[in-house]
């Protein structure tokens, strides 16, 4: 053995060494801290590089936390004195509710990226909250250019065609603190002794926990929302322990002192008030449930059951990382995008190049939907757009080793939501290279001659996590080496229960005493916009069919031969599928571009899972989510 081949073999076992001794200090929980603390192990993961110059992948970089500040300041200036911080900000104030990037205009894009026009001006899009105005009203608002900000013009009209009623916005987070007091502090105490009899009430305690639902109410302009109260399970997942009480809360006034509750459900029963369950409760005429408040060492906890096993397989990169990220750009041998995450629709990449060559301007996650069903009133009525709250407001620092590999690229991420001060998420989004387990493509031959040849396949993967209160989302870009991009989506996290009663097994599963598991289901929309071979795409749908024929060498025979059936799809109806309908084998656009055999160089789209449909066409909801009627390629 020479001494290179020796040193080589060194330099691989110090590295296994130290990521072996990574994953044992985890799974002991540190330097014997304490227990509920994440251990700290140094990094040798590689970073992303800052610009080192201006260039195109600028266009779609989300705002720095200079560029966020430098709008607040502005938005200050040209609004007035009267913006008040939105983690302050009551209803009738005035507050910005967020800021980030302002996509550019494809056009401007692609003549500065392929024509090397001038790029087009950086902006950042603010909501705004006017609670403070006779017509109170939520507003969009573009300003630019950055990162020194001169100019604002408002969009409202242009986007939505007028102005937005204030009763749609979000509910902030001092908002949500403000219905806690009322139910805690106002409410609760008027039914005192069921919840001692039934749930360990005590006045200043914190046993008690609530959880929001959607939609706030049943028809256009309501603002009144389901809470269900849970035993609050530290360092566990409360959403496990509902104890059968939930709250129909209005709390569209813009004074929250003539907010109200509507109605009390309490299992299985409606009232009209806690005082009027209070009083049935003190009559005999409340059949009550007792629930226990369990701790937090059953099933339902995440802390381990035992001792640690046997640790886990780890991947490395032998010879360092064979892909590139410079602020969001990414830059492999094969692959080049840029990638990012918009506070409410989730993560995206732009600009996607294969070998140099565009096949896709934008891959971007859209909207998350999670429909439930139940008998109590949070269940039956929960119908969660998790764009709302925030797909990428809400994602969480990423652990390594767990959420995606020690050896991966971690990048921060600056928002400002609900904040006039900027927040980072450390190590939000990762970028690894992953070897699948299985060869790309193989194969042995033993007839004739004997060889084989074969390629192990190797994916980039683009990863972020959502944590949408119980559940959580881990989407992935997965890049192919053959040119193939994957968007996919792990749910996982903890489910949504309601109190368990009744006819409830006919709304999902029981997982505890007295807990529904409620069925569900959970979908997702993606914008893909195909660029293959420029801007002008044909869809064509092929598929095969029998034809039967006369057998040439025995007329009196006959065969059923397969063929293909190539339809070109010339307008968006044709080119439009009922989701989980029947549809061609295979749909792809194609260019005017051909290969050196005469096929028109295309790209293929898969629809590869199916939830079903959100909601059916007769729901007076079903439009907020008509994108899960249908898909169109590219």
């Amino acid at each position: 053995m020479n001494q290179k081949t020796t040193l080589v073999l060194l330099a691989l076992a110090v590295i296994t060494i130290f990521a072996l001794v990574c994953v044992l200090l985890a799974g002991r929980g540190g330097d014997g801290g304490e227990p509920g603390q994440a251990p700290h192990c140094p990094s040798v993961s590689p970073s992303a590089q800052p610009w080192t110059h201006p260039g195109q992948s600028q266009l779609f970089a989300d705002l720095s936390r200079e560029e966020l500040t430098a709008v607040t300041s502005f938005l200050t200036q040209q609004l007035g004195p009267g913006l008040v911080d939105a983690a302050q900000a009551r209803p009738s104030d005035n507050c910005i509710f967020s800021v980030e990037l302002h996509l550019p205009p494809k056009a401007a894009a692609l003549a500065h990226l392929d024509r090397g026009s001038p790029p087009p001006a950086r902006e950042a899009l603010a909501i705004i909250f006017f609670g403070g105005q006779p017509q109170p009203n939520v507003s969009e608002l573009v300003v630019g250019p950055l990162p020194r900000p001169s100019y604002l013009r408002d969009v409202t009209v242009e986007r939505y065609g007028g102005p937005l009623p204030y009763h749609r916005r979000p509910v902030l987070l001092r908002e949500y603190l403000d219905i806690d007091r009322l139910i805690f502090d106002r409410e609760l105490p008027q039914a005192a002794g069921l919840l001692h009899h039934c749930c360990f009430y005590q006045r200043q305690g914190q046993n008690l926990v609530t959880m929001t639902t959607a939609p706030r109410g049943l028809q256009s302009g309501d603002r009144a929302t389901w809470f269900g109260l849970y035993y609050n399970i530290s360092g566990a997942g409360f959403f496990l322990h509902p104890v059968g009480l939930e709250l129909l809360v209005d709390h569209k006034a813009l004074d929250p002192a003539r907010w109200t509750i509507q109605k009390v459900f309490f299992q299985g029963r409606y009232y009209e008030s806690l005082a009027q369950l209070e009083d049935q409760f003190e009559a005999g005429l409340v059949n009550v449930v007792l629930v226990p408040d369990n701790g937090t060492g059953g099933s339902w906890s995440l802390k381990p059951q035992g001792p640690p096993g046997p640790l886990p397989p780890l991947q490395f990169y032998p010879q360092g990382p064979r892909f590139g990220v410079q602020g969001s750009r990414v830059t492999s041998s094969l692959w080049t995008f840029s990638f990012g995450l918009g506070a409410f629709s989730g993560p995206r990449i732009f600009d996607i190049r294969f070998q140099g060559e565009r096949l896709a301007y934008e891959i971007s996650l859209q909207e998350a939907l999670a429909v439930y069903g139940g008998n109590s009133p949070s269940a039956l009525r929960s119908r969660y757009t998790d764009g709302g709250f925030g797909l990428g407001h809400f994602s969480s620092t990423l652990t390594r080793g767990v959420d995606c590999p020690y050896g991966a690229t971690y990048v921060d991420w600056h928002l400002l939501l609900e904040s006039h001060t900027p927040k980072t998420i450390h190590d939000a989004i990762c970028i690894f290279e992953q070897n699948q387990g299985l060869p790309l493509r193989r194969h042995h031959s033993n007839f004739y001659s004997h060889y084989f040849g074969g390629l192990a396949e190797t994916v980039l993967v683009v990863r972020s996590v959502s944590t949408m209160l119980n559940y959580d989302y881990v989407w992935d870009m997965v890049f192919h080496p053959n040119g193939a991009i994957e968007v996919q989506l792990h749910a996982t996290g903890y489910i949504s229960s309601a109190f368990l009663f009744g006819a409830a097994r006919r709304y999902g599963n029981r997982v505890g005493e007295h807990t529904l598991g409620t069925v569900h289901t959970h979908s997702a929309h993606f914008k893909v916009d195909l660029d293959v071979g420029g801007l002008e795409n044909w869809v064509w749908a092929e598929d095969m069919t029998y034809a039967p024929m006369a057998v040439p060498w025995s007329p009196e025979h006959q065969v059923q031969r397969l063929q293909v059936t190539r339809k070109l799809l010339e307008t968006e109806e044709q080119a439009s599928f009922p989701l989980g309908g029947t549809r061609p084998r295979y749909v792809y656009l194609a260019s005017n571009h051909s290969n050196k055999w005469g096929h028109p160089r295309g790209y293929g789209v898969q629809v590869l899972s199916f939830a079903g449909e959100p909601l059916p066409q007769n729901s007076s909801l079903e439009r907020a989510f008509s994108w899960g009627r249908t898909w169109w390629p590219g």
